[in-house]
């Protein structure tokens, strides 16, 4: 019973069913933070203060959105992405499983070899929508490899985003005095890739299996001239690729998105990309297309705090050692506990250090093998990234998907990938677990 009146279990599930009745997304967060403080032992002021405090935790990611979706459309507006969308387009022609399978292959790029996470999307999706509509393409198809892209690399590979992953787990485990190394991980966690990728399959053979029409209406950050006819590269095009490789070469120096992303504006307005007289125009096209997410950020890091101000998470966590007797049932509770947490609080890389402390012990006590606690710890805080209404795996895809008008953040994106992400993984830890000892 401790268990379902949880602030986190009640939370998460107002918030599921408010988002899957169409309720805009950030106004369900909103009430689902207040519902958290409300049963969590917090009066209605204190809990907007700790609401309106916890939001500076995302307001870096909130920045670089803002500055990225005005980058995104002075680069779209120049036409170079129209002319790498329209060779993406030449190369898989109108097979649409083939398409799909392109955009996930270079999406596990933004994780790894160039560790841009969603910056990409905003910039190359927008002008790809053209051709996803005369393929009569399913975006959520699309959805689910922009995901699969940003999501699987970081759980299976120890390299990018992945390593500190990875090395998290690691730390966690080390401070529980069980030593273990990056190898001894990556030889465990390659089973939430591979079930990721049976996840994969499985959507782009559903969605791609019918025709879903889509109407060729105005894109943010594409204009009309771009959208139609054979583009060249331009001086216009040339200028906008130097600032994507100096916002890009930027964020690795600095180790900073926003100063990577207000890098590639600077350039774009010293070289004429941007005119002068013009830059109001791209700021506003920057916060229509980015805006809504960037605010979407920030009252997610709000309710996180409220979470954390309960102490509901550990409460959870704490909870759930009673009814835990067997191997198969610690599997199955640690995973589901990861999932509310993590759609919770929004962050896999946050998730490991609440669950780590009680899960390593306990998964010794059940009699589970080091690899086995390392898989489940490790798909307990990747679950819920998938399919949170809050995350930036799902929040991203729709950015570029939506940018036109005709995608819903909840039914194209996240309910997809939940289904296809979150069920599989859940799945593959139970298995995987089990297999290990």
């Amino acid at each position: 019973m401790e268990i379902l009146t949880n602030p986190i279990v009640i939370s998460v599930i107002v918030m599921s069913a408010l988002c899957l009745a169409k309720m805009n997304v950030l106004l369900a967060i909103l009430v689902s933070a207040v519902v958290a403080g409300l049963t969590g032992g917090m009066d209605l002021a204190k809990t907007f203060s700790t609401l309106i405090t916890g939001m500076g935790g995302n307001s870096e990611t909130a920045l670089s959105y803002i500055l990225l979706g005005i980058l995104a459309v002075a680069i779209g507006r120049s036409g170079v992405a129209d002319i790498a969308a329209r060779k993406i387009a030449k190369t898989v022609g109108t097979k649409k499983a083939l398409f799909c399978f392109t955009i996930a292959f270079f999406s596990c790029f933004s994780q790894n070899l160039i560790p841009v996470h969603i910056a990409f999307i905003p910039i190359l999706i927008p002008p790809l929508l053209h051709v996803m509509n005369k393929m009569k393409l399913d975006r959520r198809a699309v959805a689910c490899a922009l995901t699969f892209g940003l999501k699987a690399p970081y759980v299976s590979l120890p390299v990018g985003f992945g390593l500190l992953f990875m090395t998290i787990i690691k730390d966690q485990m080390v401070a529980n005095k069980v030593n273990v190394g990056i190898s001894d991980i990556s030889a465990v966690m390659w089973i939430g890739g591979a079930s990721m990728l049976v996840g994969l399959v499985l959507a782009i053979l559903l969605y791609c299996a019918h025709d879903r029409e889509y109407k060729d209406l105005p894109i943010t950050g594409v204009s009309d001239e771009t959208a139609v006819g054979e583009p060249k590269m331009t001086a216009a095009c040339w200028k906008a690729l130097f600032a994507a490789v100096v916002a890009f070469v930027g964020q690795l120096y600095f180790e900073s998105l926003p100063i990577g992303a207000a890098s590639g504006l600077l350039v774009m307005i010293l070289t004429g990309g941007i005119k002068w007289k013009d830059v109001d125009q791209y700021v506003d096209g920057g916060v229509q297309m980015m805006g809504f997410i960037a605010f979407v950020m920030l009252v997610a890091a709000g309710y996180a705090q409220v979470l954390r101000e309960t102490h509901s998470v550990e409460a959870l966590v704490n909870a759930t050692t009673s009814i835990i007797n067997t191997k198969f049932s610690g599997a199955f509770i640690m995973l589901a506990v990861g999932l509310l947490i993590t759609m919770g609080i929004g962050t896999s890389f946050g998730t490991i250090p609440v669950v780590a402390s009680i899960y390593i012990p306990m998964g010794y006590k059940l009699g589970f093998s080091t690899g086995s606690i390392i898989l489940l710890i490790g798909i307990a805080a990747a679950l819920g990234d998938a399919g949170s209404p809050a995350s930036d795996s799902t929040l991203g895809p729709t950015s570029g998907l939506n940018a036109d008008g005709q995608h819903n953040h909840i039914w194209d994106t996240c309910v997809p990938t939940f289904i296809f992400y979150d069920i599989t993984l859940f799945i593959g830890g139970i298995i995987g677990a089990l297999i290990l000892g």
